[in-house]
């Protein structure tokens, strides 16, 4: 298949990107924004560019005209929707950011969408959409109208958007809610490698909420395995009640499901794997909690092991280990 992946000099994007070529020809769109360090992005596309069955695209989701250009040209099969401005705590800092990225660069992918429909849209949601939801596992049918941040709040809208573009021009769409991904190649915000980086160069470990939290840590090829299943299960109108706690819209052949390793892990377990993988102890400061963050997290998959008969299981020693 010939599938168009957009944000794939990220994190999550280039990993997926990485596993389609294996046996598909991938057309990447990445907007390159300075969120962080560049130099990463750029790597990470250079890396992809190995294969003779990538393509790679510089271009803002908010220029419609070009996104259009390359739609064209891709006839894509599958889109699968990566790019997005991520980090729940820069949303407290530069707002409009996720507004034109994650609100009018998603619309634009719906346009096209509906101008030249793929067989199946697939679109990264988060689990930060549960909000400080008490019911544990936080499942897919959960209500999950309560926000804590704008980050939450704008991706929530983009399923919802998503939904609707669905039920009025009958595209199959799966909106995927991951859970804390962590591995290689990571963004350098991200926890794992602040709390090395703070290791290797003899700072404090920041710890907030005092080490009061839980969150279900997913490994990166567990996600990509998850999404990889899920591009072969479009979702079909009038299919509803064939999977356990299937969430398929009575109204449009869209359904949301989790990704997440369904277990778990106290932040200071995580701590020590780093430690213990790094070889030394650090000192640890501890903070109270941050705006806008939560507790715990805890992912439902069932609807996911009943789609496609995977379950992420990546324990997060194992994971930290082979980062």
């Amino acid at each position: 298949m010939r599938i168009l992946v957009t944000g794939t000099a990220g994190f999550i994007g280039f990993h997926v990107a990485k596993r389609l070529l294996a046996g598909h020809e991938v057309v990447g769109v990445d907007g390159m924004t300075p969120y962080y360090d560049v130099s990463y992005k750029h790597r990470r596309h250079a890396s992809l560019l190995q294969s003779p069955g990538f393509t790679a695209h510089e271009t803002m989701l908010e220029d419609v005209e070009a996104l259009g250009r390359i739609w064209e040209e891709t006839a894509p099969d599958v889109v699968i929707h990566l790019a997005a401005q991520a980090g729940v705590r820069y949303s407290l800092e530069n707002p409009r950011s996720y507004v034109e990225s994650n609100l009018v660069g998603t619309f634009n992918i719906l346009e096209l969408a509906r101008r030249m429909p793929p067989r199946h849209l697939l679109l990264a949601s988060t689990s930060s959409v549960y909000g400080a939801a008490d019911k544990v596992p936080f499942s897919e049918t959960d209500r999950a109208d309560e926000p804590m941040t704008l980050y939450a709040a704008t991706k929530k809208a983009t399923e919802l958007m998503a939904h609707s573009y669905a039920h009025l021009f009958g595209i199959p769409t799966t909106a995927f809610r991951f859970f804390t991904v962590y591995g290689p190649f990571g963004r350098p915000d991200m926890a794992l490698f602040k709390f090395v980086d703070a290791l290797l160069k003899g700072r404090p470990i920041d710890i907030y909420n005092h080490g009061r939290m839980e969150r279900d840590f997913t490994y990166i090829d567990d996600l990509v395995e998850g999404i990889v299943r899920l591009v072969d299960t479009p979702p079909v109108l009038g299919e509803a009640g064939r999977h356990e706690g299937d969430t398929l819209s009575p109204v449009a052949p869209y359904r949301t499901v989790n990704i997440g390793n369904s277990d778990p892990v106290p932040l200071m377990r995580f701590v020590e794997a780093i430690e213990d993988a790094v070889g030394r102890k650090g000192r640890h400061n501890y903070l109270d909690m941050q705006p806008g963050d939560v507790p715990r997290t805890f992912a439902d998959t069932r609807l996911l092991r009943s789609l496609t008969g995977y379950q992420p299981s990546t324990p997060v020693r194992e994971g930290v280990e082979g980062w």
